[in-house]
């Protein structure tokens, strides 16, 4: 498929960067043989590195020993990810002054592509003291794929370059938005396989611009189809599509779109400089470009081999040749494939990529800021924050902040202006796979951002926050600390709620997941939710949830507070005794706080000779064990607040196991009795749920006297 008609350009609008006039000084800059060039080369790098040892520039001819022993890798996607990037190199180069193009991989499986681009582009460090070109420098790129012990054989971010980490497919459309969101001078080009146009996240995100009509001065986002007709396991849905079909599917979601094959490259220049040209902000009305690159996967590698063919079948997503250096059928093929790229007009002795090649290059990245927010909240909290609201609203008006809720704000009771009006910097969609990917992508380029949500729609977010928290990860390791914390407020609670809005599971997911950047905040009451969630606004580099209620509960003495803030978890001298207890009582959450601290009082007149200790944990991870939970209570205070003997009866909102599971880790079992939810088989109202869990006062209070009495005898 291929665009034949013509386009009339549109008037540049005021302070929106003029994208059409970086795509003419870039086709007058750099000539189409470097395009071309740029885009052998990085074929050439990524065919190489799943096959060879050496010979990096096949200047000799190939021999079984420059062959790896064991093919691995992918490369079906890697062409028409490289005719990408080769094609967006000189506009990137002749961005705007101020301005930045960020390129997103949708798939995790480029990662040779985005090894030989980061390589070609001199920010590769491998052999030396920093990033550069050299013969050692590439032989080591090749030879050492998929370097499972540096940056491994995939897109993530230990590869310089790389804002979001492959392998789970669908968000990488609406997390383009979200880095674009206040940012005019901002493009993203979120290269999505057809594949991915599958997943419920990439099929909302087409639709979710809409919601952002209105809500600011954004950038831009470009997103690439890279129609190749297969998926892993056999042709795509979209390959089933005629190219009329293709046109109506973008078209009806608001689309412009321009289709191409990519076999006229000249014709592909003057296309993609016609959707920078059709470039408009987010959250603008009207139709937007989207790109669909019909190139089929594989392209440019062997046709067929010994009869056996390859390219439009499973074989060319990974290894096509599978031992070329024993088949000597697939060794010819191979020696074929490569040295069609012409390597040595490519690369240098040196290992240099030549004049030619460097013309197309994408010159140096403007890194986003991610120094923080224009103004933090006070972090010592010298006065008392009402509710959440007013946090949210105070945070607000120093900018550079976003709330996102999948249309439950009002519902969640958060009054975010005096006439009840959705602020402009807050935007609701019935998704929160989309909620999460903007929140995601905002934060990614340095800003701070707010997801609202029910407690039982929350874990549909499960595996995106355990994939965003191995990207995380990895940033960190490579010194790219200091993003602001991706942070959750979880209310709408399932004590009470209907039965199928009853599921605590996504801060379940978070703790198992062992990962020491994730706090789970129960604070007891709505003023110390809000001094916890102007915490999480001001902080960096965590993974934050906060469950809270959102109707109004008991509110309990503040002094402790500090230490709850300072500990994780602090004793409540109104409800204890002095000196040693014969019975710990802890609660974690508003909820519970409310129903274990009135069982004390009913212990206390029942069994006036138990002495009581009460505590409150404000941060469920502390609970786990050192060096495991960077943020866990010392064994010194761990042995301080519930002892080394006396038994324990701990009420939680979560699901008992998970925090049985914290305290296991640490040695403590048998003398450590957690209530939680327990899922009720069938509808029961708010109070029958806290009976049936254990939960209720009464029952509380019961529990503790069987603790004392099985304990003591």
């Amino acid at each position: 498929m291929a665009l034949t008609h013509a386009y009339i350009a549109e008037p540049a609008l005021p302070g929106f960067p003029d994208w059409g006039h970086t795509a003419r000084q870039a086709a007058e800059a750099v000539p189409d043989q470097a395009i071309d060039a740029f885009w052998r080369a990085l074929n050439h790098v990524s065919a190489a590195q799943l096959y060879l040892t050496d010979n990096p520039r096949l200047a000799r001819p190939l021999r079984h020993a420059d062959v790896k022993e064991t093919p691995c890798g992918h490369w079906g996607v890697c062409p028409p990810v490289n005719y990408m990037l080769a094609h967006l190199g000189p506009l990137t180069a002749w961005r705007p002054a101020g301005c930045e193009v960020l390129i997103l991989h949708g798939a995790g499986h480029a990662g040779p592509s985005a090894l030989a681009h980061a390589y070609i582009n001199g920010t590769l460090c491998l052999t030396g003291d920093g990033p550069g070109w050299s013969m050692p420098e590439l032989r080591a790129l090749i030879a050492g794929f998929p370097h499972p012990e540096r940056f491994g054989g995939e897109i993530t971010p230990l590869i310089p370059g790389v804002r979001h980490t492959g392998g789970q497919l669908g968000p990488a459309l609406a997390i383009a938005q979200g880095m674009v969101l206040d940012a005019p001078h901002r493009l993203v080009v979120p290269l999505i396989g057809d594949g991915e146009l599958e997943t419920g996240a990439t099929a909302a995100a087409w639709l979710a611009r809409r919601a952002l009509h209105g809500s600011g001065d954004h950038g831009a986002v470009l997103p690439v189809v890279l129609a190749n007709g297969m998926k892993m396991g056999g042709p795509s849905l979209l390959a089933d599509m005629s190219e009329d079909e293709v046109r109506g599917y973008f078209t009806g979601l608001g689309y412009e779109p321009l289709i191409h094959n990519g076999a006229d490259l000249p014709g592909f220049r003057r296309l993609l400089a016609e959707a920078f040209s059709r470039l408009r902000p987010l959250g603008a009305t009207g139709r937007q470009p989207v790109l669909v690159l019909t190139m089929p996967k594989g392209h440019t590698g062997p046709q067929q081999v010994a009869g056996r063919q390859i390219v439009g079948t499973p074989a060319v997503h990974k290894t096509p040749l599978k031992d070329p250096r024993r088949d000597e059928a697939e060794f010819e093929a191979l020696e074929a494939w490569l040295a069609s790229y012409r390597p040595v007009e490519l690369f240098t002795t040196q290992g240099r990529p030549t004049d030619l090649v460097r013309q197309a290059l994408p010159g140096p990245a403007h890194e986003p800021e991610t120094t923080g927010p224009l103004a933090s909240l006070d972090p010592h909290y010298s006065r008392p924050w009402p509710d959440a609201s007013t946090v949210i609203r105070e945070r607000a008006t120093t900018g550079a902040f976003r709330l996102f809720s999948p249309d439950e704000i009002t519902s969640n009771r958060l009054h975010l202006s005096a006439d009840g009006s959705l602020p402009p910097w807050a935007v609701e969609i019935l998704n929160e796979e989309i909620c999460h990917g903007w929140l995601q992508g905002y934060t990614e380029t340095g800003r701070d951002a707010l997801l609202a949500t029910y407690e039982a729609f929350a874990p549909v977010n499960t595996s995106l926050l355990i994939q965003h928290l191995k990207h995380r990860r990895l940033r960190y390791l490579t010194g790219q600390g200091g993003l602001p914390s991706v942070n959750y407020l979880i209310t709408s609670l399932g004590w009470r709620n209907t039965y199928t809005h009853q599921n605590p599971g996504l801060v379940s997911s978070m703790l198992e997941s062992e990962d020491g950047f994730v706090h789970v905040y129960t604070p007891a009451d709505a003023t110390r939710a809000a001094a916890v969630l102007a915490l999480m606004l001001a902080g960096r580099d965590r993974v934050n949830f906060l469950i809270t209620d959102k109707y109004p509960g008991p509110s309990f003495p503040p002094a402790p507070f500090r230490d709850e803030l300072t500990d994780g978890a602090a004793v409540w001298p109104h409800l204890s005794h002095r000196g040693l207890p014969d019975l710990v009582l802890a609660s974690a959450g508003d909820v519970p706080a409310r129903e274990l601290s009135t069982a004390t009082t009913l212990l206390r007149r029942s069994h006036p000779d138990v002495r009581v200790r009460y505590l409150h944990i404000n941060d469920l991870a502390v609970l786990g064990p050192a060096p495991r939970w960077p943020y866990a209570l010392t064994n010194q205070t761990f042995s301080r607040l519930f002892g080394t003997d006396t038994p324990v009866l701990m009420a939680v909102p979560t699901r008992p196991s998970t925090v049985r599971a914290l305290l296991a880790a640490r040695g403590e079992t048998s003398r450590f009795h957690v209530v939680g939810y327990q899922e009720p088989g069938r509808p029961t109202t708010p109070e029958g749920l806290l009976e049936h869990c254990g939960l209720s006062a009464a029952a509380l209070s019961a529990r503790a006297a069987l603790v004392i009495k099985e304990h003591y005898g």
